[in-house]
């Protein structure tokens, strides 16, 4: 099957780097680790968690933040804790571009915040719910239905991955491609554009490239370029956003 019909999106494969700048598994861990606050407040701010940078320090350091909702605060640990797991598998070689991991990371990323987490949805109790995503004034975008058991997402996970795996050889342009694989086609209830994200993450460490975190100064650009994305199927704007936010490739973007 074409690659595009497989992710159900294109994107312009010429505009995409081939040489990306590589580094040891080792080197890239330890940037994510040392910049593990940022990371996680950019993520936090993305999905409007008003949290500031030195809160979120405050408490990755074990202290408490006084005057904040639990919900907020919990957000935040979330997004710290499955940092840690993503490090973890990386540095011990057990990152996989697979449903498990997938939906292992999503387990922590949205505990407590989605209607259900950690299965694709339809694997678990519920089974009509169908989620949309807001596009503003341009309505709401609606993924496939829920069904009992997943079938149909269980289908469309195996048959993308297997061709971003078989399909796309760099390892940038796979981890951008899966990142909005994930956010369109929305396996979960909530937290899809979160864990795809570690997951593309996962994809570059692995490979000794850097991991990428969406700035907050960029969250605005980020949302107007994603409503786009989610109306015209078309990801080139989205993927070259990516690439400005890498720190190896911020020039050439």
């Amino acid at each position: 099957m074409n690659l595009f019909t497989e992710l159900g999106f294109c994107w312009n494969r010429a505009a995409v780097p081939v040489d990306v700048p590589t580094h040891s598994v080792e080197r890239a861990c330890f940037r994510f680790q040392r910049m593990l606050p940022e990371f996680v407040w950019d993520a936090s701010m993305l999905e409007g968690n008003p949290f500031t940078f030195p809160e979120v320090k405050t408490l990755l350091d074990g202290v408490t933040v006084g005057g904040r909702k639990i919900t907020d605060q919990q957000q935040i640990l979330n997004l710290a804790e499955s940092s840690r797991l993503l490090l973890a598998l990386v540095k011990k070689g057990q990152f996989s571009l697979d449903k498990t991991t997938f939906c292992r990371l999503h387990g922590i990323v949205a505990r407590d915040e989605a209607l259900e987490w950690g299965h694709f949805r339809g694997e678990g109790a519920e089974t009509n719910y169908t989620p949309d995503v807001g596009l503003g004034e341009h309505g709401r975008y609606t993924p496939l239905p829920t069904a009992p058991g997943a079938p149909e997402l269980c289908q469309r996970f195996t048959q993308g991955t297997r061709s971003l795996r078989d399909q796309v050889p760099g390892p940038f342009e796979r981890g951008a491609a899966f990142f909005l694989f994930g956010a369109l086609q929305q396996f979960f209830f909530d937290g899809n554009k979160r864990t795809a994200r570690f997951m593309m993450n996962g994809i570059l460490m692995s490979a000794g490239i850097d991991a990428i975190s969406i700035p907050a100064a960029k969250a605005q650009e980020f949302n107007e370029k994603m409503v786009r994305f989610y109306l015209s199927r078309d990801a080139t704007e989205m993927i070259q956003l990516l690439m400005a936010c890498h720190p190896d490739l911020s020039r050439a973007a």
